[in-house]
C-alpha cells in the first residue's frame, strides 16, 4: 500500500507561490512582494505563518526586507565558484545582464600585464573597461587586457550586448578553458564608488585573472572590482 504524501506546510506553499511569480517574470528584481498581512489573507493562514515564509525567503536570498518600506525581490548574488561569463551568470538566474563600455584604448607600454600574458614588454595591448549591470543595478567594474594584434577589430564588436567569451569563441576561434585568479579586498575609490553606486571606501572584492584558452595560451588579463553585497565566494576546504 502506497504511503500517503505528507501535506505541504502552509509556509512552503506561500514560498512556492512567490518563487513561481519570480520564475515566470511576473515579479522582477526590485519589485515589492505582498505584505505578511496580504499573504495571510490570500492563503488563509495566520500572520505568523506568512511571516515565517518571508523570513525563509529572506534567508535564502530570494527577497530582502527593508524596515519601514516592505519586502522586495532581491537582486541575485553571484557566486564565483565556476568560470562563467557575466552574461551566463545572469542568464542562470533568469536575468538579462548588460554592459556599458566605458573605454576602449590601445596601450604600447604595460610590461607587467604583458608579462602575465607571456608577451614581450613592448607588446601592444587592447584595454577594454566595462560596467556590468543587471536590473539597471551596477554589479561590477571590469578592465580587460588582450594582445591587440591577436584580436583585430575587437573594440568594434557589440561589447555592450554580447558576452566577451562568446565573441572570442565565435569571431576569433578562441575558447576560454580555465583561469588563474587572485582575490582580495579593496576600498572603493571616488571613481569606482560613483560607477558602482556605493559609498567611497566601501569594501569591494578585487579579482585579478589570467584566462587561458583550450590550447593553453594566456589570452586575457582581467582586473575586476565587484560589489561585495552582490557577490560571494564559496569554498570547500579539506583537513
Amino acid at each position: 500500500m502506497a504511503k500517503a504524501r505528507k501535506p505541504i506546510p502552509a509556509y512552503k506553499t506561500i514560498q512556492n507561490s512567490i518563487a513561481k511569480l519570480i520564475r515566470t517574470g511576473k515579479l522582477k528584481a526590485g519589485d515589492p512582494v505582498s505584505s505578511e498581512r496580504e499573504l495571510a489573507k490570500i492563503h488563509d493562514v495566520s500572520l505568523m505563518t506568512a511571516r515565517h515564509a518571508l523570513m525563509e525567503l529572506e534567508r535564502e536570498g530570494v527577497v530582502e526586507r527593508k524596515r519601514g518600506s516592505g519586502t522586495f525581490v532581491a537582486l541575485p548574488k553571484i557566486q564565483f565558484n565556476r568560470l562563467m561569463s557575466f552574461t551566463e551568470q545572469m542568464s542562470a538566474r533568469g536575468l538579462t545582464g548588460s554592459s556599458r563600455l566605458l573605454q576602449a584604448t590601445t596601450l604600447d607600454s604595460e610590461p607587467d600585464i604583458a608579462a602575465r600574458l607571456n608577451l614581450g614588454s613592448d607588446a601592444r595591448l587592447l584595454r577594454l573597461e566595462r560596467l556590468r549591470l543587471a536590473a539597471s543595478e551596477p554589479f561590477a567594474l571590469e578592465t580587460y587586457f588582450l594582445p591587440a594584434d591577436g584580436f583585430p577589430g575587437l573594440a568594434r564588436k557589440s561589447l555592450e550586448r554580447d558576452s566577451l567569451f562568446a565573441i572570442l569563441q565565435r569571431d576569433y576561434a578562441t575558447k576560454i578553458a580555465h583561469a588563474d585568479e587572485e582575490i582580495d579586498a579593496t576600498p572603493a575609490d571616488s571613481r569606482s564608488a560613483e560607477l558602482l553606486k556605493v559609498s567611497k571606501g566601501a569594501p569591494l572584492l578585487r579579482m585579478r585573472q589570467v584566462l587561458y584558452s583550450t590550447s593553453g595560451k594566456a589570452v586575457l588579463h582581467v582586473l575586476g572590482l565587484y560589489r561585495s553585497d552582490r557577490h560571494t565566494l564559496m569554498i570547500r576546504r579539506f583537513r
